[in-house]
């Protein structure tokens, strides 16, 4: 995944034990397609030496003011210069106080202060030191300065404490790092997707379900965050991580997915029905497993399952509703008929036997407009195109009708 494909990121060390998450971080960064530059304080260095951090990035390391390498002896000039980003990752509370007040007195802050790109910072401490009024005024201050602060974690810190002051882990870094290059196409909308299958009891061990790994909902739901939408996420069984910023709330039944959403629906300006939700449950589900005893197959019964869509896109003056639809055959016909029967302005569907549980998919766009076939590629990407899709039509088209 080359979510950060020819992006320039200068990577700034300052000194604290978190510097040993900084390899990690730096071999994530090169892994999903940036190219990194670091640049250590000399306290960093005793942490993590810049042996290690050339290994990881593949380039040369930073660590004083007057380096020659650079051919005009202005390190900090030229790093910053061409670089999409600056991610100080760890921030100690000294180098944020440093960064404030406009000290520059090693390379590290120097090139901060003559930057020419966007700065973010990976705060780093013991929690102590991160509730100090003197650290949370320079927060304030640095936020109120266009600086983003990401985080700080909460959990168990080297000291032997726990609490706020944790700097993210890696894959949450990049994944805030990520999300900071993407537009902000739904800043401030409250978003509702469902994904995942759904289970539905035989028996106390045996269930029928849909065939879904999920991996579609949860790349919209992180694309969703990553446009900065509030994004709750309910999900039937799937092996996947919450996708981080998402609030995850996990069902089984069709029946207990509906009532979840139905409970969180009000106030959302935006539903996604992703969910491969089963159509039909078992009525006359046995209390006990049930036994191969010679006489044959059990009679098993089935009961409609609430429609979820269909009951979102009735609410008057409800979200504004996106289905999907997951079809073997004659995908145009019945993902426009799904449409119109479901009353809703958008529909998203593909040929399931093309995509189950690939990490790539290719699926159509189908509106008043007739059908959009979007190319190939991988399901996150897909999910931050359908999020712009999406966000371009939702200014254009009143709530879901009743």
């Amino acid at each position: 995944m080359q979510d950060l494909h020819n992006k320039r990121i200068v990577l700034g060390l300052s000194g604290g034990i978190a510097c040993y998450k900084s390899a990690e971080l730096t071999r994530r960064l090169v892994e999903r397609g940036a190219h990194v530059d670091v640049v250590m304080t000399e306290a960093a260095t005793r942490f993590i030496t810049p042996v290690t951090m050339q290994a990881v990035s593949g380039h040369p390391v930073f660590t004083d003011q007057w380096d020659a390498r650079i051919s005009n002896n202005m390190p900090h000039i030229d790093l910053s210069r061409g670089a999409d980003a600056i991610l100080i990752a760890p921030a100690s509370a000294d180098f944020m106080a440093k960064l404030v007040h406009g000290r520059a007195d090693d390379l590290l802050s120097l090139l901060c202060l003559a930057r020419a790109c966007p700065l973010l910072v990976a705060p780093a401490m013991n929690r102590e030191m991160w509730l100090a009024a003197p650290t949370q005024r320079n927060v304030a201050q640095l936020r109120a300065d266009g600086v983003s602060i990401l985080g700080p974690g909460n959990g168990q810190q080297a000291c032997g404490e726990t609490g706020d002051g944790r700097m993210l882990e890696p894959l949450q870094l990049v994944a805030e790092l990520t999300a900071f290059f993407q537009p902000k196409r739904l800043k401030g909308k409250r978003v509702l997707i469902t994904a995942g299958p759904t289970t539905e009891a035989i028996d106390p061990v045996r269930v029928i379900t849909n065939r879904s790994s999920g991996k579609t909902g949860y790349a919209l739901a992180s694309a969703a965050w990553e446009a900065g939408a509030d994004v709750t996420l309910i999900s039937g069984p799937t092996a996947l991580e919450t996708p981080y910023g998402v609030v995850r709330t996990v069902v089984e039944s069709a029946q207990q997915m509906h009532d979840a959403v139905m409970s969180q629906i009000a106030h959302q300006d935006l539903f996604i029905s992703v969910a491969a939700v089963a159509d039909w449950r078992v009525a006359n589900v046995s209390g006990e497993k049930l036994k191969k005893d010679g006489s044959g197959a059990p009679k098993i019964e089935f009961a409609p399952n609430p429609d979820i869509l269909a009951t979102v896109a009735a609410i008057p003056n409800g979200p504004w509703c996106v289905g999907f639809a997951a079809e073997t055959e004659n995908l145009a016909q019945y993902a426009e008929e799904k449409r119109k029967r479901k009353g809703i302005s958008m529909l998203i569907g593909n040929l399931a036997q093309h995509v189950m549980d690939a990490d790539h998919t290719t699926v159509s766009i189908f509106d008043d407009a007739g059908e959009h076939r979007l190319p190939k590629s991988s399901k996150q990407a897909v999910a931050r195109q359908l999020i712009e899709a999406i966000a371009q039509r939702l200014p254009q088209v009143p709530p879901c009708k009743a």
